[in-house]
C-alpha cells in the first residue's frame, strides 16, 4: 500500500508563491506517474499537473501553464509543485496522486485513472 502525504499549503497574497511537497512511503515511487489535482469549494476535482516517472514528460492545465512547475526526486520519494504568480482562483485543496499502471498520456489528467491519492493540503490566495 502506497501512502502519499501533501505538505506546503498555507495562506499567500496574489502574486507570491508557494512549493508543495509530497512524499509516498512506497519503495517503488520511480514507477509511478505523478500527478497534482485541486478541488475548490463548491467545485469539481481538477487536473493541475502530471510528471512522468523517468522525469521526461510534463503535462499542466491551462490554467497552471507557465505559472507552475511540476518536479520529482525520486530518490527521495518525493513529487513537487512550485506555484508561483498565485491568483486568488488558485485557492483550493491541493492532492497528489500516484498511477502505478501503464496509461496513456493522453489520459493524463483523468482522476479516475489514479490509484492512489493524499489527504490534501489547503491552499489559500487572498487578493
Amino acid at each position: 500500500q502506497v501512502q502519499l502525504v501533501e505538505s506546503g499549503g498555507g495562506l499567500v497574497q496574489a502574486g507570491g508563491s508557494l512549493r508543495l511537497s509530497c512524499a509516498s512511503s512506497g519503495r517503488t515511487f520511480s514507477t509511478y506517474v505523478m500527478g497534482w489535482f485541486r478541488q475548490a469549494p463548491g467545485k469539481e476535482r481538477e487536473f493541475v499537473a502530471a510528471i512522468s516517472r523517468s522525469v521526461g514528460s510534463t503535462y499542466y492545465a491551462d490554467s497552471v501553464k507557465g505559472r507552475f512547475t511540476i518536479s520529482r526526486d525520486n530518490a527521495k520519494n518525493t513529487v513537487y509543485l512550485q506555484m508561483n504568480s498565485l491568483k486568488p482562483e488558485d485557492t483550493a485543496v491541493y492532492r497528489c496522486a500516484a498511477v502505478a499502471k501503464n496509461i496513456r498520456w493522453t489520459s493524463i489528467a483523468t482522476a479516475s485513472l489514479y490509484d492512489y491519492w493524499g489527504q490534501g493540503t489547503q491552499v489559500t490566495v487572498s487578493s
